[in-house]
C-alpha cells in the first residue's frame, strides 16, 4: 500500500544542478511520497516547498543524510538533506492510487478539455487530436496532439494553471520521453487563467502556455487567445 512519509527535523539543505541553492539548518518538514517525490517545507512561506524533487528518483539514506537524485542519472539535479536531529518520523497510508481524487476535474476544467479536444488548433496551430486521456505510468495527459510537423504534442488542460500545472505537466513530458519514439514531444499548458509565476517557470522548461475562454470555444464571442510561446 503507498505510504507517505513525513519527517520533522533540524537540517540543512543543499541542492545542486540547473541552480545551486541552500538552507542553513533549522526546523523543517519533509515530506517524501510514495512515488519518489520529496518537498522540503517551512512553516511559513504558505504552501509551496522550499525546495523538491519530482519522481522518478532514488532516495539514499543514512542516519545523518537524505540524498534524493533523479533515476538513471549519476550526475544532474541532487538534493542533499543533512540530518542534525529528528522530531518525529511517520508513515501514513494513503490508500490504493485509484482512491485519490485529487485530479478529478470539476465541471468547468472537464467541460474545457472536452471543448478543446473537439478543436485542438486552439492549442498551436495545426494540432490534431490523437487521443484523450493518453496514459503515462503516473496518470493521463490530458490531450495527445500531432502538430503541422507531425510532432508529438502532450496538452494538459486546467481551469488555473498554477506552478504546480507546470510541475505535473514536466513529470508527465519526462515519463513519455522515455520512449525513444516519443523523445521529442513537447508540452502545451491550456487553461482560462495562468498565473504569471507559471509561465515564467513553463517558459523556462520549454512548455508552451495558452490561455483560453469557454464562452469564445463555444462561439459565443470573439476569440480572444494568448500564447506564450516558449
Amino acid at each position: 500500500m503507498p505510504a507517505m512519509r513525513l519527517i520533522v527535523t533540524r537540517c540543512e539543505v543543499t541542492y545542486s544542478g540547473r541552480l545551486n541553492a541552500f538552507l542553513p539548518e533549522s526546523t523543517r518538514l519533509l515530506i517524501v511520497k510514495a512515488d519518489g517525490s520529496v518537498l522540503v517545507h517551512a512553516d511559513a512561506g504558505g504552501y509551496r516547498p522550499l525546495n523538491w524533487m519530482t519522481p522518478p528518483t532514488v532516495i539514499e539514506e543514512s542516519p545523518a543524510r537524505i540524498t534524493v537524485r533523479k533515476r538513471g542519472q549519476a550526475e544532474g539535479d541532487r538534493l542533499e538533506i543533512d540530518i542534525a536531529e529528528v522530531l518525529s518520523d511517520v508513515n501514513h497510508d494513503m490508500g490504493q492510487p485509484d482512491e485519490d481524487a485529487a485530479l478529478t476535474k470539476d465541471g468547468v476544467e472537464a467541460h474545457l478539455q472536452e471543448l478543446l479536444a473537439d478543436q485542438p488548433g486552439w492549442c498551436g496551430e495545426g494540432f490534431r487530436l490523437v487521443r484523450r486521456e493518453w496514459p503515462t505510468d503516473i496518470g493521463p495527459v490530458d490531450l495527445m496532439c500531432r502538430d503541422a510537423e507531425d510532432e508529438w504534442v502532450a496538452v494538459e488542460v486546467k481551469r488555473i494553471a498554477g506552478i504546480d500545472a507546470v510541475e505535473q505537466l514536466t513529470r508527465y513530458l519526462e515519463r513519455i520521453r522515455l520512449d525513444p519514439a516519443f523523445a521529442s514531444c513537447r508540452g502545451v499548458l491550456a487553461a482560462k487563467t495562468i498565473k504569471p509565476q507559471a509561465s515564467v517557470l513553463a517558459t523556462a522548461r520549454g512548455i508552451a502556455c495558452v490561455e483560453v475562454d469557454l464562452a469564445v470555444l463555444r462561439g459565443e464571442r470573439e476569440p480572444d487567445l494568448r500564447l506564450f510561446a516558449a
